[in-house]
């Protein structure tokens, strides 16, 4: 069973993290359980609508060819056509820009920083979630990059 995006289908923001964990696996549902929650907490801190962002993984299966798993990946990034697209991770990271979505350019290795992912969209990237949840260390390394959606969300008018 494919684990699915959530959230908003044509959001501002797009949440995208490696893979899928096991509580994903079992609902179907990407963002489910502990990393959807610290979402959600993370979200509310920062006075950002859950309702303008849609999150998912690079791969949608457990055993997914990579091939595959991009061209999932990019039909998503061309129907929800997110503004800011917020990298969570090394692996996600690489496997976005290896997807050569059209207009793009390769997003750096630089956490907490906006980048210019396409003419239209920026990109964020933050160390990745899941890997942030059980040590204080690592959650305030993915706080200090991931807080950078707060400012950006501020600044950025609704259309």
């Amino acid at each position: 069973m494919p684990v699915l995006g959530s959230g908003h289908p044509l959001a501002d923001v797009f949440l995208l993290k490696p893979t899928p964990k096991a509580a994903e696996l079992q609902e179907g549902v990407a963002f489910y359980g502990r990393a959807g929650n610290a979402l959600l907490k993370s979200l509310q801190r920062l006075h950002v609508d859950p309702m303008a962002i849609y999150g998912t993984n690079c791969v949608k299966f457990a055993d997914e060819d990579e091939d595959e798993a991009r061209g999932f990946l990019l039909r998503e990034l061309h129907i929800v056509q997110p503004k800011l697209v917020v990298v969570m991770g090394e692996p996600a990271r690489e496997f976005l820009n290896s997807a050569h979505f059209p207009l793009a350019r390769e997003l750096a290795a630089v956490e907490g920083e906006l980048q210019e992912f396409t003419p239209t969209i920026q990109g964020l990237v933050t160390p990745d979630i899941d890997e942030s949840l059980d040590e204080q260390p690592a959650k305030t390394a993915f706080w200090n990059a991931f807080k950078v959606l707060g400012e950006w969300w501020s600044e950025t008018p609704p259309y």
